[in-house]
């Protein structure tokens, strides 16, 4: 039985490294074009899979050669494919710019992402998988419709909320775990989250919207965990970040396989900081996504040092 359901994106990430970000207007020079598989659903599902999660993915791609690139790296990574339907429309897309301090800026082309319907979710059994897990990349009435058959089926579900955009209540009501960064929390809730005591802040205006859960990721702070019954900040691992892109589908996807392992929610937490770090120190979308044995290895070399 596959442990994970993915519905969610699948882009080809078009990325160049350049000293900076350019101004309005301006023409900077970068280094050279890379063509590197990633989509927040494709990350998580990877993420996931890499960590030893049984994944299934749910979304589109074009028929061209970015749809074939995609779904060639999920069959690599051992992520179930056979939901992920080809499109007329294009493959789509993310146009990423990395500067020389790690941090990244993206513009997104959804192309067959914007198809994705509640009837590629209906075309996987949900009643098959342990948990769902879901982001904003695809149509949000989809993403309402995987949460509505999840709960259905008694699956726990993980809403990353990235893109950041307005959710209607009904949808915020059916999730388990709510994972915003900083800004995604502050445009949720409207309130303005810029240290630790704002998040919690900000994240007890989602708790009375009926979310069971939230872990808000706060890069270099770490993340905080906050439900009706408790509030835990976890620590973030020091590391030297080489690139911040896919950190914090890395830190999901560690986060779902620690709940289907049963481990505790601060665990999961602590589990997902520690993927997060890894996939800093290492330059692109999926491919600075961790497996296990570097996690452990990773995890065992902070606690000796």
């Amino acid at each position: 039985m596959p442990d994970i359901l993915v519905v969610g994106s699948l882009n080809a990430d078009l990325v160049v490294r350049a000293p900076r970000f350019p101004q309005p207007g301006e023409t900077i020079s970068g280094e050279d074009l890379q063509v590197i598989s990633g989509g927040k659903g494709a990350n998580q599902a990877v993420a996931a899979a890499r960590l030893g999660a049984k994944v299934s993915m749910v979304g589109r791609v074009g028929e061209d050669n970015f749809g074939d690139y995609l779904l060639n790296n999920l069959k690599v990574n051992n992520v179930d494919i056979q939901f992920v339907r080809r499109d007329n429309a294009s493959t789509g897309t993310a146009i990423i710019i990395v500067d020389s301090n790690g941090q990244n800026s993206i513009v997104l082309s959804a192309g067959a992402n914007g198809n994705v319907t509640s009837a590629d979710v209906k075309s996987a059994s949900l009643a098959d998988h342990k948990l769902v897990l879901l982001q904003l990349e695809i149509p949000t009435g989809t993403v309402l419709s995987a949460a509505q058959g999840a709960r259905e089926n008694g699956l726990r579900v993980i809403l990353n909320p990235a893109p950041a955009k307005p959710l209607p209540d009904e949808l915020l009501s059916l999730v388990d775990y709510l994972i915003p960064n900083e800004n995604e929390l502050s445009l949720l809730t409207g309130l303005p989250v810029n240290d630790i005591a704002s998040a919690e802040t900000a994240a007890g205006a989602l708790l009375a919207r009926g979310i069971k859960n939230i872990i808000i990721t706060l890069g270099k702070q770490g993340a905080l965990a906050i439900s009706n019954e408790q509030v835990k900040h976890v620590d973030a691992y020091k590391v030297d970040v080489v690139d911040s892109t896919a950190a914090g589908d890395a830190f999901i996807g560690g986060f779902a396989t620690a709940l289907i392992q049963e481990k505790s929610l601060e665990e999961a937490v602590r589990y997902g900081c520690a993927c997060g770090a890894l996939a800093t120190t290492k330059f692109g979308a999926q491919p600075s996504l961790p497996t296990k044995e570097e996690v452990e290895h990773f995890v065992d070399a902070q606690r000796s040092g």
